[in-house]
């Protein structure tokens, strides 16, 4: 049995969860969000928490356990606080600017880059070389960001490029002459 399926997540006021069909609906302040549940798992809303069950004690039914557990617990957090990851911007003359619904990125390239924000997900720009990516789904959040990150991964040398906020890039020592040496 999973250690982390067979604890039980709290709904916060204002949030409800149903399942019904083998269909998790989770609706709060927020918005809502589903998950389908397969396998031999089972899902029950009492007591002000959801309880997911594992039917057999199958490998398959374990793995699947924690995961639905995770998944709900981060649907009923994302409906009620939502995600939000940082990147910043690093390199000279590197800037980013929100115009409508896209990001205007120019990170050393010829042209500029842009970026739509895409169905449930909001952009901000705090500063030039700063990118707050927010939303309900952490999968969508976390995606979002990730791919704006690989536009421009951050260079082991320098520096320059996109990196999530607080990210430590290791640099490397650049060539050395080679004077001095026999």
């Amino acid at each position: 049995m999973s250690r982390i399926g067979k604890l039980p997540v709290a709904i916060p006021a204002g949030v409800t969860v149903e399942y019904k069909d083998s269909l998790v609906t989770v609706k709060g302040a927020k918005g809502a969000l589903t998950q389908k549940i397969t396998g031999a798992i089972d899902v029950k809303v009492e007591d002000g928490h959801v309880k997911v069950l594992a039917l057999n004690d199958q490998d398959e039914t374990n793995a699947r356990h924690g995961l639905y557990r995770a998944l709900i617990a981060g649907m009923v957090k994302g409906v009620s606080e939502g995600y939000t990851k940082g990147l910043e911007i690093r390199g000279v003359g590197w800037k980013v600017a929100k115009q409508g619904n896209k990001l205007v990125m120019n990170i050393g390239f010829s042209h500029p880059v842009e970026f739509a924000e895409p169905e449930g997900i909001k952009f901000e720009c705090p500063s030039q070389t700063e990118i707050t990516v927010s939303g309900i789904d952490k999968v969508l959040v976390g995606q979002v960001a990730a791919d704006l990150r690989a536009l421009r991964e951050p260079e082991p040398y320098h520096g320059y490029g996109i990196r999530y906020k607080g990210e430590n890039v290791e640099h490397k020592e650049g060539k050395t002459s080679g004077k001095g040496k026999k």
